[in-house]
């Protein structure tokens, strides 16, 4: 029991929650101030409510997505060197287990939803969601935005947090989720950056199979090129948050500050003729940015 459910996290890439899960704490913490600020007098457990509501969503959500990745993704996996040994290759899971993974976390994602009422927004939206969330899995049979693809579905992130806690208030006032845009559109670079500095592993394998990743297309120093200036796009887009953000100031920036040297060091790190080092800049790197900014961002609120 326990090496099946070991199994499953392994699968999904469960620890991988931590790129987008601080971006969906930090836009619910702001668009709590924001709502606590005009509906004064709501009570713990509102928001208690709340928060488990988007953790439940995140959680499955992701799980749905990367279960029907591998799900989808299977027979090209069997066909590459590097991703041979993933759980359906190797014959850990089978498909079955896995189909029945992507029905349960998705048919949970939509029922988490209804944590919302009266808000019913999320609701309305889970399943758009849960399609763009699915339809990344086949981007790259066909685009070599497939990076960007993955952004914006973890860039949804921070949005579905603020709608959860603002509701139908941001359709009356459009610049009241300006905040939450700013984010996704942070998270939406930064994790195309970082997709794609990992999909150089397997630019000579994309470019036989026919499939449209940036390193296929234009190779690894000029994919490497282009992620730096997504990467340095989501520099800019965390140096305007403050300005839209009422409550950040100096420790955000401050923060900022040490995400782009985080960056630069992850560029430096990784090279067309070294990609010895790709895993400690994608995971290391990567997962101290979210919480970086998070901790920055709660201090600066609370302060």
């Amino acid at each position: 029991m326990a090496t099946t459910l070991r199994s499953y996290l392994e699968l999904v890439r469960f620890s991988h929650t931590v790129f987008a899960l601080p971006f969906a704490i930090m836009a619910g913490l702001i668009a709590a101030r924001v709502d606590a600020a005009e509906h004064p007098g709501q009570t713990l457990g509102h928001w208690l409510l709340l928060a488990a509501g988007i953790l439940a969503c995140m959680v499955t959500a992701r799980t749905a997505a990367m279960a029907f990745n591998r799900l989808i993704d299977r027979e090209i996996d069997a066909r590459n060197p590097r991703t041979l040994s993933r759980h359906l290759p190797a014959g850990l899971l089978g498909v079955r287990d896995v189909t029945l993974l992507v029905v349960i976390s998705g048919g949970l994602f939509v029922a988490a939803t209804l944590l919302f009422l009266p808000n019913w927004l999320p609701v309305a939206l889970s399943l758009p969601v849960l399609a763009w969330l699915l339809g990344y899995s086949y981007a790259k049979r066909f685009t070599p935005l497939a990076h960007l693809w993955l952004g914006a579905a973890l860039g949804l992130a921070p949005l579905a947090a603020w709608i959860a806690v603002r509701g139908p208030l941001i359709l009356a006032n459009p610049t009241d989720v300006l905040p939450a845009v700013v984010l996704a559109a942070a998270v939406t670079t930064w994790v195309a950056g970082f997709d794609t500095i990992y999909a150089c592993q397997d630019a000579g394998f994309d470019a036989d199979e026919g499939l449209q990743s940036l390193p296929g297309r234009f190779g690894v120093a000029g994919a490497l090129r282009i992620a730096a200036g997504l990467h340095l796009v989501t520099i800019l887009l965390l140096v305007a948050l403050p300005a839209v953000t009422p409550g950040l100031g100096g420790i955000t920036w401050t923060a900022v500050a040490a995400i782009g040297g985080l960056l630069a060091y992850e560029h430096a790190i990784v090279r067309p003729d070294d990609l010895s080092r790709v895993n400690q800049a994608f995971f290391n790197v990567n997962a101290v940015i979210g919480g970086l900014l998070l901790a920055a961002i709660g201090l600066d609120l609370w302060l």
